[in-house]
């Protein structure tokens, strides 16, 4: 789920408010405080492309580590590791 902080973050970069509850206090007088319909849409925007890319938080959290890997490397050869990280990627495909 996104929060609200990602959101003004995304939409206004390096702004100075704080976030109480849902209340927002604007303290930036460089940028202009985003409207309720900009965060709506932003955050709709941030949410869909967060469920677009579970496929990679759901391989990374799936892959063996890196030392293992690299193990499988020089035990098994390259072959070997294709096949191990391709299992991975079949089960969690794009």
């Amino acid at each position: 789920m996104i929060k609200k902080t990602n959101v003004l973050h995304s939409l206004r970069p390096k702004s100075k408010w704080v976030l109480r509850g849902d209340d927002l206090e604007w303290h930036d007088t460089e940028q202009t405080r985003p409207t309720d319909a900009e965060i709506a849409t932003e955050l709709a925007r941030l949410q869909t492309q967060y469920d677009a890319n579970e496929y990679q938080r759901d391989r990374a959290a799936e892959y063996p580590s890196i030392p293992d890997q690299l193990d499988t490397l020089y035990h098994s050869g390259l072959d070997a590791w294709k096949a191990q990280i391709k299992t991975v990627k079949d089960k969690y495909p794009k």
